[in-house]
């Protein structure tokens, strides 16, 4: 269990740190980095990326296109169910197609909007951050959760087990070599995909209210008060989402609500697997590092390098699918620079290569989404093959 004080480590990013929530109760016992004053790499790095903005007059939060963008995904996802709710959709496919559209909308919204927001990227403004933030809550999900558990325990730990809260898994999916291992993992790069397709489900029933109570234990989030508030909001945006996305369809689609019930269940089951599979090919990858502390909890090296380490990009020639999934094929870039806004990225990733390269520093990337997804199944089906060791992956997938 996760105990202890976070704030000594978190002085390195602090952009990363919760609004809203109590930074004073923030309490896990947190892995420490050997080098704790930020490398050569980490100082030339973030000054050759300042000088970047600097030069060039700009600002590292959203621009232009990010505002269209967010406008565009927005109306991606509200028009569809408000064309739902005024009863356009009396067929089938018209339910299914408007449902659909809606999903990918609300991928849209994750990737490309309250993923900026939530880490205070989108804009200078800290309201604009916290309304926009809120578009989590809009589809269904909380806010507050997520900033605990994406900003905090993921972007200051990657893969690391204990204290990465992505790679707390159930049971039955081994997502790193330190985790238990169990038969039912050999078979894990098959099945993995249905859980994927069903992880924005897990947001909107079960997931957020399991998190926030353990949030709560672990000290991020006060007893009492803050937490009955905490609750009361992820309840009311809950019933709220339900009512619109599927109560008020129910009543109004002059259809039987079997129907209904399905489309809506599959427009989150293709949103699940988009969202997902973005996430999981950034950082469960056999070329990747899973450190673990040693017997005083430290990590050796410093911050920066452990984001090297743990992370790659994928994709990162296309525009078009960059622009679509909220510049998050840039993962390497994002997760060494969180607080600024992801359409800089491509810009960036150059910077980060070349720096990288002359400090002889890891810089992992796919040159397509198809060959990171691949690499991933070989590496759910390493976990599955073998106990703790992803060495000697196999180049194919044996029938």
């Amino acid at each position: 269990m996760l105990l202890g004080v976070v704030s000594s480590q978190l002085h390195l990013v602090p952009w990363i740190l919760p609004t809203g929530l109590s930074v004073k109760n923030t309490c896990i016992k947190n892995p420490k980095f050997s080098q704790r004053g930020g490398s050569e790499f980490s100082k030339t790095l973030k000054f050759r990326v300042n000088r970047y903005f600097h030069t060039r007059g700009i600002s590292k939060h959203a621009n232009r296109s990010m505002v269209a963008k967010t406008a565009l995904m927005l109306s991606l996802f509200l028009v569809p169910l408000i064309l739902i709710n005024l009863g356009v959709a009396d067929t089938p496919w018209k339910l299914f197609l408007l449902y659909i559209t809606s999903g990918l909308g609300m991928a849209g919204i994750g990737m490309g909007i309250m993923h900026d927001a939530i880490h205070g990227s989108y804009s200078r403004n800290r309201t604009v951050n916290r309304y926009l933030g809120y578009t989590m809550n809009l589809v269904g999900a909380s806010s507050s959760v997520w900033r605990i558990q994406h900003n905090v325990l993921h972007h200051t730990y990657p893969n690391i087990d204990g204290a990465d809260d992505d790679l707390n898994a159930p049971f039955f999916l081994r997502f790193s070599p330190n985790a238990k291992r169990y038969w039912l993992h050999r078979f894990q790069f098959l099945y993995a995909w249905f859980f994927y397709c069903l992880s924005t489900i897990s947001w909107i029933t079960t997931k957020d209210f399991v998190r926030l109570n353990r949030y709560k234990k672990m000290g991020f989030i006060s007893r009492g008060k803050e937490f009955r508030k905490e609750l009361l909001k992820l309840v009311l945006w809950k019933v709220a989402y339900y009512t619109f996305a599927l109560v008020l369809p129910l009543i109004f689609v002059p259809l039987a609500p079997w129907i209904v019930v399905l489309a809506f269940i599959g427009m989150h089951l293709m949103t699940g697997v988009m969202i997902s599979t973005v996430f999981q090919v950034a950082h469960i990858m056999p070329s990747l590092e899973f450190p673990l502390p040693d017997e005083n909890a430290v990590i050796s090296g410093d911050w920066a390098l452990h984001q090297l380490a743990t992370t790659t990009n994928f994709a990162p020639k296309s525009r078009l699918f960059s622009w679509l999934i909220g510049g998050l094929n840039y993962q390497v870039e994002h997760h060494l620079f969180p607080n600024i806004c992801h359409v800089h990225y491509r810009q960036l990733s150059r910077i980060v290569a070349k720096t990288a390269r002359e400090f002889d520093m890891p810089y992992h990337s796919h040159n397509t989404f198809g060959g990171a997804v691949w690499n991933h199944i070989k590496m759910l089906y390493s976990l599955g093959k073998e106990n703790g060791v992803t060495d000697n992956l196999p180049t194919r997938i044996p029938s």
